[in-house]
């Protein structure tokens, strides 16, 4: 009787590489479950640290400050980010068939309005949409009032020093109240991690 052992090599080996096709594959399918994949940028941005929530804080010396942030949207309207100077600014880049993103929109519709009076504010950046339209009943769905600028191509987001977007979205940065880049979440957010990732900003002098 052959046994295992005794089978030839090739035979072997081309068992080992279907189990690391299989487990790539396990891998990829489980990303998708969890972000909608697309060309954003680099994940590593310098001055990143994580921490117990998972999201990626920078200490002030290192923050580096976000680009002007100009342009119309989804609404066709003129936006200006630079009318919120002084004020918290907590970015969300989404995209309408992006399941993810479609699972954070309420508690994002939430937060907005509930930190409005600490001094936050909330603006979308609509990426990688085919469609104005489509863009814009995603935002009446999920009851979105704050602006998105409207972004198909990624300008807005190369604008941004490297490495400040991963390659899946949704993402969530936070800018503190000098316009630097101070806070990253690169998964999906509920009410409370959404809270826990902007209550550390909110609370700097």
């Amino acid at each position: 009787m052959t046994t295992r052992s005794s089978l030839p090599r090739p035979w072997s080996s081309r068992r080992s590489r279907a189990r690391r096709v299989a487990g790539a594959a396990v891998a990829a399918g489980l990303l998708l479950l969890t972000a909608c994949g697309g060309n954003t940028g680099s994940a590593d941005a310098r001055g990143s640290r994580g921490d117990a929530d998972g999201f990626l804080r920078v200490q002030a010396p290192d923050r580096q400050r976000a680009p002007a942030l100009s342009g119309p949207t989804v609404d066709g309207q003129p936006l200006d980010a630079a009318a919120y100077r002084g004020k918290i600014v907590v970015l969300n880049v989404w995209e309408s068939t992006c399941a993810p993103c479609r699972a954070e929109a309420p508690a994002f519709a939430k937060v907005a309005g509930r930190t409005r009076q600490q001094g936050v504010v909330f603006l979308g950046i609509n990426t990688r949409e085919t469609s104005r339209a489509a863009a814009r009943s995603f935002e009446k769905a999920h009851k979105i009032t704050y602006p998105s600028l409207y972004d198909p191509d990624g300008r807005v987001l190369l604008g941004f020093p490297r490495g400040t977007f991963p390659q899946t979205i949704p993402v969530t940065v936070v800018l503190d109240r000098r316009g630097r880049i101070a806070a990253r979440a690169f998964a999906p957010l509920g009410e409370r991690s959404l809270r826990a990732l902007i209550r550390p900003v909110v609370s700097e002098d």
